[in-house]
């Protein structure tokens, strides 16, 4: 992978969709950021709950400047997270509870996001992003659906307006701690956001809803002047808490200690650290692969990561809390125009200027506005089209495994959503995989035959015994899962059969298991002296294994075992038949050149025709390797084979060939031009050194007008031979057809 991480500048009619998606986000992200920051911090003491909350406003700074810069995913939002406040909150009060004075404790933090960002650096080097592209798409849905209710879950008890630490269930079951401004200043951010396409475009309608809502509230208080009084009013977000002081003073306190920590604190932050990037990275990946369903994009997912990586370590640095993509502000910033990285940018600086400038202004946010905009958006990610799953059998398997990963999610966590969405989602491959066929086709000797042209005498003994031969089309995966059904389809075959051929072209994957039942195919045909055969095994899988290297590593194909490998299917099919012909004792006999009379087209003619037909003929040898013609070449030779063979190959695109047939002693070739006297439509090679009578179509002519009767048999052998030919290959057709 390479570690260049090229910055494209946006483009200048993005930057107001960008501004408006970054301010938005950051109106969610910012107070999430905070209270993640104090629930970190809390446990140390009255004195670190702004600790925490600066904490908070640095990491999303951090985070929303050198992620989005660095990453590979547009519109993406990065600020501290529900997992990092998760990790390390539980890691400070361990080491609390283990003796750990209060002061070191921040530091030990510092260095568990330093370590976390180099962690998800080496992720994203090394390529384990590119895994996350695999996600199947139930686990994608269940997933999106998943963080939709769970979003939903999570902003009903600010909607309602019910004190901190409510859960869902408790805030819907006691209507006495609903706060009836709280609902409307909710109702009316819904509202206005819901509807707001049907007004205008031109303003997204987040920035809408908001409006909407914080007008509200502000026509509410002038009933109850109550509302006015910002200190202790859960009804708003409230006074951020810091100044600009506090800010260089988390530039610079946080690394005074540096030199105090030993290697047992260094020991006891690594599985923390780890714990902690596997699971940033993972959120991040996850909104990302949402991302891609929401907006029908594509991300980086090992650009991504390193970008995130850097933007912890970034946030460690400063003094700022680890963080990772998140949903809900990333989907903010998508419904409020947002088009590329630059909103995620703006998030940051917005987040930092917001603290520092703004904020009193933003105190008075009602909180219930915020949850009104992200239920809209929770109710949005819901696949509803998912739903469609169940009006079909083939289909209420998937749609199990989105139920699945929904329940888990709001249950457990979406990070164990994920867990089992893709280990039901294995199943269910298994189990297709299980239930499809291997075998694409099966076949017999008798029925589909090589591209080596036989004479008419030798394809009839090949229709009587080519039923020798079976022939298997595999596909798909040879694995554990299907190894019993290929036994089933191969056994019966091996009772009568002396040869079988197993096409691998189609073939997925082979495990040891697949390769230890072909041994037993191989072993029980042995037995009756028979042979197993396999065609065009691939070398590259889409696993990367080279299979012919495996079935070598594994003492499959040996020189002194009864199994050959070829390179294509025709070439196995070939060598069978000339196994076949050679025990019937029709093998040719390659050594001397044929005469006319020799050649099966003449046979029964007289004498004394031949030798005046001779007389018309031209010789010629062609040397191995030699072009006889080109296609698109003029002529009308028809071309007799003394000795040797001849291959036919159709010219492709980039230099490659397509072998049509191969013609041997005593056929002929070239016959179509011969008859119509067009271009030839194919090159003829010599496949080894070849003798030939060559008869122009000119001379041929000469010869009727002298030997009417002899000439119409020579054409009436022909059109036998192409008979007979297009006989089995119609013949063959069938068979493929089936």
């Amino acid at each position: 992978m390479s570690l260049a991480l090229p910055v494209k500048v946006p483009k200048t009619e993005h930057l107001a969709g960008d501004a408006w998606g970054g301010m938005a986000a950051m109106l969610v992200a910012l107070p999430s950021a905070i209270a993640f920051g104090v629930t970190i911090y809390a446990p140390l003491g009255g004195s670190y709950a702004a600790y925490g909350a600066l904490a908070g406003i640095l990491g999303a700074t951090a985070l929303g400047l050198v992620a989005p810069t660095l990453g590979g995913t547009n519109r993406l939002i990065t600020a501290p997270c529900a997992p990092a406040a998760a990790v390390m909150s539980a890691f400070a009060i361990e080491l609390l509870q283990n003796g750990t004075a209060a002061e070191s404790v921040p530091l030990m933090l510092l260095v568990i996001g330093l370590i976390t960002g180099g962690l998800q650096i080496l992720f994203g080097v090394v390529g384990l992003g590119r895994l996350i592209k695999y996600m199947p798409y139930p686990v994608v849905s269940g997933y999106l659906s998943g963080v939709g209710l769970t979003i939903i879950a999570s902003q009903v008890p600010k909607f309602l307006g019910t004190p901190k630490g409510t859960h869902f269930w408790n805030a819907l079951g006691t209507p006495a701690a609903w706060q009836w401004q709280a609902v409307v200043v909710g109702i009316v951010t819904v509202a206005v956001m819901a509807g707001a396409g049907r007004l205008t475009r031109a303003v997204p309608a987040a920035i809408l809803g908001l409006l909407g809502g914080v007008l509200t509230y502000f026509a509410l208080a002038l009933l109850d002047s109550g509302l006015l009084n910002l200190a202790g009013n859960p009804l708003v977000i409230g006074p951020l808490g810091g100044s600009g002081a506090g800010f260089l003073t988390g530039l610079t306190g946080r690394w005074a200690a540096m030199g105090r920590l030993g290697s047992g604190d260094l020991l006891a932050v690594v599985m923390p650290s780890l714990t902690l990037a596997v699971l940033l990275s993972i959120d991040t990946l996850k909104t990302c692969v949402v991302l891609d369903s929401v907006t029908r994009s594509r991300h980086d997912s090992n650009r991504e990561l390193v970008g995130q990586g850097c933007g912890n370590v970034v946030s460690a640095v400063v003094g700022g809390m680890p963080g990772a993509g998140t949903m809900g502000a990333t989907l903010v910033n998508i419904s409020s125009g947002a088009q590329s990285r630059l909103s995620g940018v703006f998030e940051g600086v917005l987040s930092l200027v917001a603290f520092l400038v703004l904020g009193a202004l933003i105190a008075w946010v009602p909180v219930a506005a915020l949850s009104g905009i992200l239920i809209v958006i929770g109710v949005r990610m819901f696949d509803r089209h998912s739903l469609q799953f169940l009006k079909s059998r083939s289909t209420i398997l998937d749609f199990a495994v989105i139920a699945a990963v929904i329940a888990t999610a709001l249950t457990v966590s979406l990070i164990a959503a994920s867990g089992v969405g893709i280990a039901l989602a294995i199943l269910l491959f298994i189990r297709e995989q299980i239930g499809g066929t291997v075998v694409h086709r099966k076949a017999y000797g008798n029925q589909v035959f090589s591209k080596q042209m036989r004479l008419p005498s030798e394809m009839e003994i090949l229709r009587q015994r080519g039923d020798q031969a079976v022939i298997f089309e595999l596909q798909g995966s040879l694995f554990f899962g299907t190894t019993d059904q290929l036994y089933t389809a191969v056994e019966p075959e091996l009772k009568t059969r002396t040869y079988v051929i197993l096409d691998m072209r189609r073939v997925q994957s082979v495990d040891v298991t697949a390769a230890h039942i072909l041994e037993q195919i191989k072993d029980m045909l042995a037995e009756r002296k028979g042979f197993l055969l396999f065609s065009q095994i691939p070398r590259a899988l889409p696993t990367g294994k080279d299979m012919q290297q495996y079935f070598d590593q594994l003492g499959l194909v040996r020189p002194q075992s009864p199994v050959r490998a070829f390179g294509e299917l025709d070439a196995a099919i070939e060598w069978v038949e000339d196994r076949i012909l050679e025990e019937a004792g029709s093998r040719r006999d390659e050594e001397h050149p044929l005469e006319l009379q020799e050649i099966d087209l003449f046979k029964g003619r007289k004498e004394e025709t031949l030798v005046a037909l001779d007389g018309y003929m031209e010789r010629r040898c062609i040397k191995a390797g030699e072009k006889i013609f080109t296609r698109g070449d003029t002529g009308d030779d028809l071309f007799l084979i003394r000795r040797g063979s001849v291959r036919i190959e159709l010219p492709l695109k980039d230099e490659q060939t397509h072998h049509l047939a191969t013609f041997a002693r005593g056929d002929f070739f070239g016959e179509m031009a011969f008859l119509d006297r067009d271009s030839r439509s194919a090159d003829a090679i010599a496949s080894t050194d070849t003798e030939l009578f060559v008869l122009s179509r000119a001379n041929f002519d000469r010869f009727a007008n002298e030997h009417k009767r002899a000439a119409i048999a020579l054409l009436g052998g022909l059109a036998r031979v192409l008979a007979i030919r297009l006989r089995y290959t119609n013949a063959e057709l069938r068979v493929l057809q089936a």
